[in-house]
Order: structure tokens, then C-alpha cells, then sequence
């Protein structure tokens, strides 16, 4: 039988996620779960002849010492997303993301690059609509968090919608990829765990968030910045 030339290139993007390159590693994960969206694909159609996973993997990304809500529930969308778990480490500003195979490396970069186009979003938000002169600094600060948390909601949303349309693990995977998970975080000793706090919120920086968060791609487009066997994957 012909191999499908999407999944033999599929394959190759994954094989160079484990690049010891991060940069590289990450635009090749993200690229291959592009294509998997864009063309209709299950891991299942990939992974039919690779071997089962023997343990999960941990990347990690800088964050700051004291999560805000929204940032803890992008991350638990996007991990969520990735069949992944996050791990938030307070006193080294760190946090671990854990999975199987190309799975972190997708979901590391999908979280940083979602945190900063948030970001990016917030600050334009409120360099239109806040009047410094006339707004206090707990005012401001309100506008600010409810525009992430109503962002957020919509993203997430959109990542939701995403793993109906193209499930990251086929089921037979599921529970040993959740095992493999397990075993991982428990090796990394106690997890605090954060209780959620009641959030106030800012009615029309809320809504203004949820409205900008749905012009937020959750592909991001991959330019062609790494070694020459990236580029012609990405070609």
C-alpha cells in the first residue's frame, strides 16, 4: 500500500520533535499538529506502526513566581487540549509541562504563545479604553484581569472545539498515556494544590476579551527557522 505522504511527513515532524534543539523541537510539534487539524487525522492514523510509549516527557517554560486565574486556566485549557498535565513550581518561576511525545512539546508552545498574544491583546485593550487620569489603580487592574479571564474563556473554548475535531490520542492510548502521566508527576514529590478564588469582574473588559479571543489563532503559523531538514518539512 502507497504511504500517505501527509502521514510519512507527519512522522518525520514528530521524529525531529525530540530534536535536542528546543526551538526547532517546538516548530516541528506544532507544525505536525497543524496538519493533523488541517487534514482531518487522528494520532491513531500516525502511531499505527510506532511503538508503544514507555514514559512521558517533561518540558519546561518560565512563568512568574505568583500565577494569576486566567493564566492558570489557559494553562489547564491548553493542557486539557494536549492530553498533558501542568505543574506549577512557585519558588523557581517555573512550570513543567508533562505528556507523551510530541504532546508537551505542542503544549509548551501552544501556552506560550497564546500567554503572549493575550498579552499583547490586553495592553492595546487598555491603552484605548483606560483613561489614567480618571481611573483608579485597583480600577485599571480589574479592567486588565477580567479582559484576560473573558480572552481565556474564549480561547479555550476554541481548543475545546479543536480536540472534538481532531482527538489528540486515540482511545486505545488513552490510558496509557494518563498512566505514564501519572507516574511522571508523582515522581516530582507533593503538588500544591491552588483553590480558585471568586472573581470580579469587569462587564465590559470581560466581554471585550471574549470578542478579541475569537480572532486569536490557535495555530499559529510556523515560519521556517530551523535546521534544513525542518525547513523542507515545512515547506
Amino acid at each position: 500500500m502507497e504511504t500517505n505522504p501527509i502521514i510519512e511527513k507527519i512522522q518525520k515532524l514528530l521524529a525531529l520533535a525530540n530534536s535536542s534543539n528546543e526551538h526547532e523541537a517546538a516548530l516541528a510539534a506544532a507544525h505536525a499538529q497543524r496538519l493533523l487539524s488541517e487534514h482531518n487525522l487522528a494520532m491513531a492514523d500516525v502511531e499505527a506502526k510506532q511503538q508503544r510509549p514507555q514514559s512521558a516527557d517533561k518540558v519546561e517554560t518560565t512563568v512568574a513566581k505568583t500565577l494569576p486565574k486566567w493564566v492558570r486556566n489557559l494553562s489547564a485549557g491548553v493542557c486539557s487540549a494536549f492530553d498533558c498535565q501542568a505543574i506549577h513550581h512557585p519558588a523557581q518561576g517555573k512550570m513543567t509541562f508533562i505528556g507523551v511525545g510530541a504532546d508537551v512539546q505542542v503544549a509548551s508552545y501552544t501556552f506560550s504563545y497564546l500567554d503572549r498574544t493575550i498579552r499583547k491583546l490586553c495592553s492595546s485593550y487598555m491603552k484605548y479604553h483606560v483613561n489614567d487620569s480618571n481611573q483608579s489603580n485597583r480600577n485599571r487592574e480589574l479592567m486588565r484581569q477580567s479582559y484576560y479571564l473573558g480572552a481565556v474563556l474564549t480561547i479555550n473554548s476554541q481548543l475545546v472545539q479543536q480536540k472534538v475535531q481532531t482527538p489528540i490520542t486515540p482511545g486505545a492510548l488513552v490510558p496509557i498515556k494518563e498512566g505514564l502521566i501519572k507516574k511522571s508527576m508523582s515522581e516530582l514529590g507533593a503538588i500544591r494544590t491552588v483553590r480558585g478564588r471568586r472573581s470580579y469582574i469587569n462587564t465590559h473588559a470581560y466581554n471585550q476579551g471574549q470578542s478579541d479571543g475569537k480572532n486569536v489563532s490557535i495555530h499559529k503559523g510556523v515560519s521556517a527557522t530551523g535546521g534544513h531538514s525542518l525547513k523542507s518539512l515545512l515547506g
